[in-house]
């Protein structure tokens, strides 16, 4: 994702190929029982020519949060709502060439995105829901979530289907380049209590869909969850 906020994924067709096969990211309209595929894909699809250039200094933020992932050469990464694949390269250099890292994303001018960009190079780019992943059970060690969690079809559905496809102890980051408070200055409002990244919401989905908050950040320039497999 970045900085400006959409809702999740939806289930769909391989968009383009990459090094590896198996199965996006966002920023817009509504999530929960709210989240629309069509209104998600529209928003971004509008978007998505002009989405890197809008956020050009996010790279180095993304790296840094892809590191919190702790991954090692030969793993298998998803990129949960990759849109157009900002943390691709950095997840294909934490794994090795003979990792496997795969970017999801509802929006299928995200992912031709990614792919103009070159950004195919460095992973399997697939059409997808994260409510709904094409995906065998435990086949993954990590996932690496970019502004994902307030968009996503059903937060905790999503977050379970997330568990399902990773083996016990792999690990979950959910990133966005910057704070909860400073996201919603930028757009002018004010934080609610009903905010699905706030941490005394997020825990106990967490924790009902499998995972254990390890670690949670919310600062001006950074918000970070790390999560543990259970």
């Amino acid at each position: 994702m970045t900085q400006e906020t959409t809702p999740g994924t939806s289930s769909g067709s391989a968009a383009s190929p990459g090094q590896d096969t198996a199965h996006g990211r966002r920023e817009g309209p509504v999530s929960g029982s709210s989240w629309n595929r069509a209104a998600v894909q529209e928003f971004f699809a509008e978007r998505a020519s002009r989405w890197d250039s809008r956020f050009p200094d996010d790279g180095p933020a993304y790296a840094a949060a892809v590191a919190q992932l702790g991954l090692r050469p030969g793993e298998r990464v998803l990129d949960a709502g990759c849109g157009t694949g900002r943390a691709l390269a950095p997840l294909r250099e934490a794994v090795g060439p003979n990792g496997t890292v795969l970017g999801l994303d509802v929006t299928p001018a995200m992912l031709e995105e990614a792919a103009r960009a070159g950004r195919h190079r460095h992973a399997a780019l697939l059409l997808g829901d994260v409510a709904q992943l094409p995906l065998p059970d435990a086949c993954l060690d990590a996932v690496f979530g970019a502004g994902l969690v307030s968009h996503m079809p059903g937060p905790g559905r999503s977050l379970r289907e997330l568990a399902r496809v990773v083996r016990p102890s792999g690990r979950l980051v959910l990133f966005h380049p910057v704070g909860r408070r400073a996201l919603a200055a930028r757009h002018g409002h004010a934080l609610t209590p009903d905010d699905v990244r706030a941490e005394p919401r997020l825990r106990p989905l967490l924790t009902a869909a499998g995972w254990r908050m390890l670690s949670y950040a919310d600062e001006d320039d950074r918000y970070l969850v790390l999560a543990r497999r259970e």
